[in-house]
């Protein structure tokens, strides 16, 4: 980035990008023994190193070679901005206090890099010259516009001042995306070996850059109400990743990593209930190198998740089989959970269950009293009348003291077959 220089200022500005050079793949040329290269007729042969071949070899230059940046380059949100900044002193004369100052506008604010309350320096004789490195981890995507402003005395005494503007783009290097999975939208058959107060989260990294990266670290940073356990370990080694020793991304590649969050416990409860509403979970920490060891860290937003209506008694099944054989009867764990400011007196009532199956047991039962976030659990039967996969309906609370039915149908689904007879 060169300034253009202004003849009547006696100072000139030049801004460079400090970058690493890139990895870039020649094109070989092929030769053979019947080719006019290969002849040597015309002077040819002393061109054949300068087109990257030899003669005798059938083609070379076939690796990747290092080229200096040609251009301005690439700039992804999360990595650290380098340039040179350079004033010469290109006339015949001292100049006297020389301040440099260089900030950097992005479309929210205005950030000073440097310069700003320095001592001025007291004069530059001709031919020096000022160099500085500035360095600045970018966290804007958009347009940026390095701002570098020279104040300074000339032989003459009149304060002289200009300034110049680099303009460049900061791009997104990562696409990530999240998803929340609570206990009740997993499989029943997985839920017994979990605690029905857990949530899950999925996150999907993407890198959208146009080179390779590898991922050093993906962490979530809970939010305080939350304790979170990463489940992108090997079962049999807590400290090796499910992806390798290098986590190694090519463009448009996704990793998907796995969190299990658990709310901790309030003051006076022995376990945590993740709140209504929308909540603050955490933020994702990511840092990555590129090809060439290159740094960036990019950490997200809080996320939001929201928690899924369940009104002031939520229903959990705790425990159920899988099949049963027709005309038996089976045993199924439920858990009910307060999720409402008062305490209920709840009963239970048993209504139709459905086609397939037939309650066991006394409708109208006392459940007792249920504080706000309190549990309990209810063990029920019922007795198979219809093969097939049926659906378990038909179960309601009664709130008493505010005379509110809770309706609970569709809870879970079992399979009904018929027995298996001995040849």
């Amino acid at each position: 980035m060169d300034a253009p220089r202004e003849k009547e200022h006696l100072l000139s500005l030049k801004v460079m990008r400090l970058t690493k050079p890139s990895f870039v793949l020649s094109c070989p040329v092929i030769c053979e023994q019947q080719d006019i290269f290969s002849r040597g007729s015309d002077g040819l042969q002393d061109l054949l190193p300068k087109l990257g071949s030899v003669q005798g070899l059938p083609a070379v230059a076939l690796g990747e070679l290092l080229t200096l940046p040609q251009n301005f380059g690439s700039i992804y949100l999360g990595e650290t901005f380098s340039c040179y900044v350079s004033v010469h002193n290109d006339s015949s004369q001292i100049v006297k206090d020389i301040l440099v100052k260089t900030d950097l506008q992005t479309s929210s604010q205005r950030l000073a890099l440097s310069g700003s309350g320095a001592t001025p320096r007291p004069e530059l004789e001709p031919e020096g010259c000022i160099d500085e490195v500035i360095q600045h981890e970018v966290k804007e995507l958009g347009t940026h516009i390095l701002v570098c402003a020279v104040n300074y005395n000339p032989p003459s005494g009149d304060s002289m001042y200009f300034r110049k503007f680099f303009k460049f783009q900061v791009l997104k290097p990562l696409d990530v995306k999240t998803k929340f999975y609570s206990t009740e939208q997993l499989p029943m058959r997985m839920r017994a070996a979990l605690q029905s107060d857990e949530v899950y989260l999925e996150a999907q990294i993407q890198n959208i850059t146009q080179s390779p990266m590898c991922i050093e670290k993906v962490s979530l940073e809970p939010a305080p109400e939350y304790t979170v356990t990463e489940l992108n370990l090997q079962p049999d080694d807590s400290d090796s990743s499910i992806f390798g020793a290098i986590t190694y991304v090519n463009p448009m590649d996704t990793r998907q990593y796995l969190y299990r969050l658990q709310a901790k416990p309030q003051q006076g409860s022995e376990r945590g209930t993740f709140t209504k509403g929308v909540s603050s979970i955490g933020k994702l920490d990511i840092v990555w190198k590129t090809n060439l060891g290159e740094r960036g860290r990019l950490q997200t937003s809080p996320l939001q998740r929201v928690s899924p209506g369940c009104g002031d008694i939520k229903l959990v099944v705790l425990q159920i089989p899988d099949s049963i054989t027709l005309q038996s009867s089976f045993k199924f764990l439920c858990k009910l959970t307060s999720c409402c400011e008062r305490t209920m007196d709840l009963k239970l009532n048993l209504q139709k269950a459905g086609t397939g199956l037939s309650w066991m047991g006394i409708s109208g039962k006392q459940l007792g009293k249920l504080g706000p976030g309190d549990s309990l659990q209810i063990e029920l039967s019922m007795l198979s009348t219809i093969p097939g996969l049926q659906s378990i309906s038909g179960l309601r609370i009664i709130d008493q003291n505010l005379k509110r039915t809770y309706e609970h149908d569709d809870i879970a689904q079992i399979f009904v077959h018929h027995a298996q007879t001995a040849a």
